[in-house]
């Protein structure tokens, strides 16, 4: 790694300290309409540090000065979220629960948080270019197949990347000397500082004693898979086996995390399925027009543990044929006129509520499917069941970032790689990430409704 990246992460540190104390001065300014004077700054000044000392360590447990968020721009705008949020309510704890510090009024709090998320957001996203961005580290990516080539193509065709492939080494179609020269060859040259390296793969032993030489010249090592899965936000599948399932997923209850869970669900469903008791009179009129069939539509899928389950929809089909699928999953009714409103602004799934409210689903978790494409899937596709061994959800982390879904019938290629974001989320699951989520859906929601 050269000198300038060695820097970036204590500029990272010591300009976010500043950005801190910066966004507390405009707080002020905003509040009080003038300049602040020494009692009014001196009267915030030492609990809000003692706050910044707290909200760094966040960022330091978030990731937030490791050299991943460095070298790879994706996913920082989530990580910057979540650890805001943690902030935030840690903050308030601060402020509302200890009396030994007592800012009056708390406007000013919350008139800091939305200061602080503004000015972290523009400095980590735009202004780190002026120390970590501007010049790109040069690395060579030693892997194989699929996933290699999807990295090598995402990195090197997007400037939000701090990282350029100058060259792809193929394992599986190189031999080892011929590996150990070309690396020797470009680091020699100065060329690159990073190497990204499948570690995992049988063909790299004979490497590792020339990777293992690396380490004194300064050249920073990054395991593949772990950039796979930070650009892509999905585990690769070449990388899935069951010493994969022993490392990184385990299903012992955690009874906080399912406790926080399960009041989202209560907190966000129930208040959300009142409101939408108004919408259901003119969906009922709707659908009757149409064809005067019934209002709703009741649909098995498979939930935890692999059991049968009936979800509430609002029927968006023809009544002949409702209800039954062929061999491939396909419906054999059609899709109504209404029906195709319904799907395209999501509100069909608005009786899901109930659904949640009950406790057969939850707001996030990876999406129920149909017990016919189940059966089919388990047969074709490796480890596919795991992800029944947590509670499906209304939407999950396949909806919010997978596109090319399976539609109408059996898709098994889609579905391989879907099933690659449902194993992310299994294995990076927290209430921080389900918030994530939760947000990120309303933000397609509404982007589906102002189209």
């Amino acid at each position: 790694m050269n000198a300038l990246n060695k820097r970036v992460p204590f500029l990272l540190f010591f300009t976010d300290i500043l950005i801190f104390y910066a966004s507390l001065w405009v707080t002020l300014l905003i509040r009080y309409q003038k300049i602040p004077d020494d009692s009014i700054l001196y009267s915030h000044l030492v609990p809000f540090s003692i706050l910044f000392i707290v909200w760094l360590l966040v960022f330091f447990i978030g990731g937030l000065y490791e050299k991943r968020a460095i070298i790879l721009r994706n996913g920082l705008s989530s990580n910057i979220l979540k650890a805001h949020i943690t902030n935030s309510i840690i903050a308030v704890l601060f402020f509302y629960f200890i009396p030994f510090y007592e800012i009056t009024p708390k406007t000013n709090l919350f008139i800091y948080l939305s200061v602080s998320l503004l000015l972290i957001y523009i400095w980590r996203i735009w202004g780190y270019s002026l120390f970590g961005g501007a010049k790109k580290q040069q690395a060579v990516l030693i892997a194989r197949g699929k996933e290699m080539k999807e990295l090598y193509d995402e990195v090197n065709k997007h400037e939000r990347y701090s990282i350029h492939f100058t060259h792809q080494i193929d394992l599986d179609h190189i031999h080892a000397n011929e590996a150990a020269e070309l690396i020797s060859k470009e680091i020699a040259a100065g060329k690159v500082s990073l190497l990204v390296v499948d570690f995992k793969h049988p063909k790299i032993d004979p490497l590792i004693p020339v990777l293992y030489d690396r380490i004194f010249s300064q050249i920073m090592f990054v395991d593949m898979h772990k950039m796979y899965e930070t650009v892509f936000d999905r585990i690769p599948l070449s990388l899935i086996t069951q010493d994969w399932f022993l490392e990184n997923i385990s299903f012992i209850p955690t009874r906080a995390y399912d406790t926080l869970k399960r009041i989202m669900d209560i907190a966000i469903a129930l208040p959300l399925g009142l409101i939408s008791f108004i919408v259901y009179p003119f969906i009922y009129i709707a659908i009757k027009i149409e064809d005067k069939g019934p209002l709703f539509f009741f649909t098995e899928r498979i939930g935890k543990d692999g059991e049968s389950m009936w979800i509430i929809k609002f029927r968006t089909m023809t009544t002949a044929g409702a209800g039954k699928y062929d061999e491939q999953g396909r419906a054999y009714n059609k899709v109504t006129k209404i029906g195709t409103f319904l799907r395209k602004t999501r509100l069909d799934e608005l009786p899901q509520l109930i659904n949640v409210i009950q406790g057969d689903i939850s707001l996030i978790g990876p999406r129920p499917e149909l017990p016919v494409l189940v059966a089919e899937y388990q047969k074709q596709i490796p480890f596919y069941g795991i992800r029944h061994t947590i509670k499906p959800g209304l939407s999950g982390w396949a909806q919010i970032y997978h596109d090319n879904h399976a539609h109408h019938g059996v898709g098994v290629i889609e579905t391989k790689e879907k099933l690659s974001y449902d194993l992310y989320y299994l294995k990076n699951r927290s209430f921080l990430l389900d918030i994530t989520i939760a947000l990120k859906t309303v933000k397609k929601l509404l982007s589906i409704a102002g189209k």
